[in-house]
């Protein structure tokens, strides 16, 4: 995309929630923008392990959880603001990236997909169980904001800058690791581990760093969902939906692409609430089916996403200009 694309994103972006201000649903639209850039915020997350590294986890829902559940659990026990709660959420995804990434990063392929599976499902097991968790009743935040630090209000628009700005960060570090080292190494690893120990890239140890970086935008992405919210159980923080979310968003878009996570998010989110308004009900049944059929979509007819697909259809409208010019 040219620069001056990249500018016309932008403002589009800061100005959607005005741009929708005078319609009818104005406060649905917003609070959907909201939630799509939320979404791909996970997605970038989680983009960075399973797009750039190729890594699939599939239990991302453990560092979501971990910066969803740390801010509503020091309110609920110490009446701190529930922001206090946030870096703690991120130090304790940083702890358990390190704790799962050194056995787990011994598998590859499915295995390792598996192993993160178990693992995520077992944090939730536990966290359920949790008195002090709030077991499997969950946590709430205040009800009513005490002062700004808080972060409760009545409209959609301050979240939805919010979730704008911190997706512009995770952007942006995105970019700068595609350039630099780790990103070189990680095209590596994502090409061929062998191929990538044998040029001497320590494989495991970026990985790790891959994941550390991934779990702490994770964390993030959870720990704004609960601040949304204000509330947060073992099946909305740490389901094995928000991991599957995740994952269909990033590559429905283009995993491994720097955009490609933020255009799933703009088509999954809109269908996915169609489809629960359409049919009835928001149950978690048929959203497995949504992203059920996405999967077996994405499968059959572009694996790479639509980032990729729009760049083969680029390229070959070009090659069909050339042979015209050439005819």
């Amino acid at each position: 995309m040219t620069r001056w694309g990249v500018l016309a994103l932008a403002a589009a972006f800061v100005a959607y929630p005005w741009l929708v201000a005078g319609s009818d649903s104005a406060a649905f639209l917003q609070d959907m923008g909201a939630l799509v850039l939320l979404a791909a915020i996970g997605a970038s997350a989680w983009n960075i392990v399973g797009g750039y590294a190729g890594q699939i986890s599939v239990g991302h829902a453990m560092f979501f959880g971990a910066g969803a559940y740390l801010p509503l659990l020091v309110y609920q026990h110490w009446q701190l603001p529930p922001l206090v709660g946030v870096p703690l959420g991120i130090a304790a995804s940083l702890v358990i990236a390190v704790l799962i990434g050194f056995p787990t990063f011994r598998l590859t392929g499915h295995y390792f997909s598996m192993a993160t599976i178990a693992v995520a499902e077992l944090v939730r097991i536990v966290v359920g169980n949790w008195d002090f968790l709030g077991a499997a009743i969950g946590l709430q935040g205040p009800a009513t904001a005490r002062g700004w630090y808080d972060v409760i209000f009545r409209s959609s628009v301050p979240y939805y800058y919010i979730f704008l700005a911190v997706l512009a960060l995770l952007i942006l570090v995105t970019w700068q690791m595609q350039r630099s080292r780790l990103g070189y190494y990680l095209g590596a690893i994502r090409a061929g581990e062998r191929a990538a120990r044998s040029l001497g890239v320590p494989v495991r140890r970026y990985k790790l760093y891959a994941l550390m970086l991934s779990a702490t935008f994770t964390s993030l992405a959870g720990s704004l969902y609960a601040l949304k919210t204000g509330f947060i159980d073992p099946d909305s923080g740490l389901g094995i939906l928000v991991s599957v979310q995740m994952i269909i968003t990033a590559a429905l878009g283009g995993a491994g692409t720097l955009l490609g996570p933020l255009l799933g998010a703009a088509i999954l989110v809109p269908l996915q609430t169609a489809t629960n308004t359409w049919l009835g009900g928001s149950g978690s049944g048929l959203t497995y089916i949504v992203y059920g059929g996405v999967i077996v979509l994405i499968a059959r007819f572009e694996p790479g996403g639509l980032v990729e697909l729009w760049h083969r259809l680029r390229a070959a409208r070009r090659r069909r200009l050339e042979i015209r010019h050439a005819a």
